[in-house]
């Protein structure tokens, strides 16, 4: 996937929300050879006050980022993917289609690990962008010193996450590990072409997205406590949780309410 979160500058809100909907969604992702699905997500400051921790290595500050995107790449054409996005961006920039007042919080290509669902029928996840979902929970946790990843993600399937699902407010948790950018996503920019990617801290991190069936402040208790149950484990770490919004398309709504 590429998962991208940005904040527009300061009164540009609606201009920013506008322009990526209306125009960079589609020809900076959607139109390209194997992305097949994308949703966007925003952050009002109601719900940025609900993130945790207070100080984060995945957003520096650890409320930066509005505005989420999501984009399903087809597995083993990503390398295609991301190159012909790398030329696009640089393209879209050097013909006038890009967007300067707009600041990254984290921006990266991710592979995909693992998916529960909580029902073995239940959404797919090929299809949960473009399923109505009320809400996401964006979780990113560090393993401990003498843990790996694998092992972290395999402790969090058989202890943690089910406790997020049992109650079906959360209808699936997919987890992801950075992916090592394709060397065509890593050319030199060209003059006037913003950089784009940032680390998001630790390269052993796993990134979480759960999918919920409800509105985010009613289920972000049982996200502290899945945080409460990681440390208690000795594991991992939570270095970053932050709940979002579905954008309402073809509308300004929450842009007046980012900070």
């Amino acid at each position: 996937m590429l998962f991208t979160m940005v904040d527009p500058e300061r009164g540009y809100e609606a201009a920013y929300n506008r322009w990526y909907e209306r125009d960079h969604f589609y020809c900076g992702c959607m139109v390209g050879p194997w992305w097949f699905a994308g949703r966007r997500w925003v952050s009002p400051r109601a719900l940025k006050d609900l993130r945790f921790p207070e100080h984060s290595e995945f957003a520096d500050p650890f409320d930066a980022g509005s505005y989420l995107s999501i984009y399903w790449v087809h597995e083993g054409r990503e390398d295609e993917a991301f190159a012909w996005a790398g030329e696009q961006f640089q393209w879209i920039y050097l013909n006038d289609r890009g967007f300067h007042h707009r600041i990254h919080a984290h921006t990266s290509n991710y592979d995909f690990g693992t998916v529960v669902n909580a029902d073995d029928d239940g959404i797919p996840l090929a299809l949960a962008l473009d399923h109505q979902f009320a809400g996401l929970g964006v979780v990113s946790i560090v393993p401990t010193d003498g843990t790996s990843t694998a092992e972290l993600s395999a402790w969090l399937e058989i202890e943690a996450i089910p406790r997020l699902l049992d109650s079906r407010e959360v209808e699936l948790v997919a987890s992801w590990t950075p992916c090592q950018r394709p060397e065509a996503d890593t050319v030199e920019l060209k003059e006037g072409v913003p950089a784009l990617a940032t680390t998001g801290g630790s390269p052993n991190r796993l990134v979480q997205l759960a999918f919920l069936n409800v509105e985010p402040t009613v289920v972000w208790p049982r996200f502290r406590e899945y945080a409460d149950a990681v440390e208690r484990s000795g594991r991992g770490n939570v270095v970053f949780a932050a709940p979002f919004l579905p954008t309402v398309v073809g509308t300004d709504t929450y842009a007046d309410e980012l900070w």
